[in-house]
């Protein structure tokens, strides 16, 4: 089971707000997850990223592999040195 570490879509129609999950590679994007570690609001002017550092790291050492759009996430927002680490 290929674990993936990536967005799950919430909000109403227009109105985005994502959480930062880790699923399995073959759970729907907004079903099962195993655990929920950030947010992700990219509505206001500046976007309000939150995410869960140890948690972040813990699940990268076990094999997770972020999407492209969660990585790119923790890049621009300061979480540079957990992704040199995958």
């Amino acid at each position: 089971m290929a674990v993936r570490i990536r967005l799950a879509r919430g909000g109403r129609k227009k109105r985005p707000f994502y959480r930062i999950v880790v699923a399995s590679s073959e759970a729907p994007r907004d079903g099962r997850f195993i655990e929920r570690i950030g947010t992700y609001n990219p509505l206001p002017v500046n976007a309000e990223v939150t995410i869960n550092r140890e948690r972040l790291e813990y699940w990268l050492k076990q094999g997770a592999k972020p999407t492209d759009t969660v990585a790119g996430l923790i890049r621009k927002y300061g979480v540079q040195a957990v992704t040199e680490a995958s």
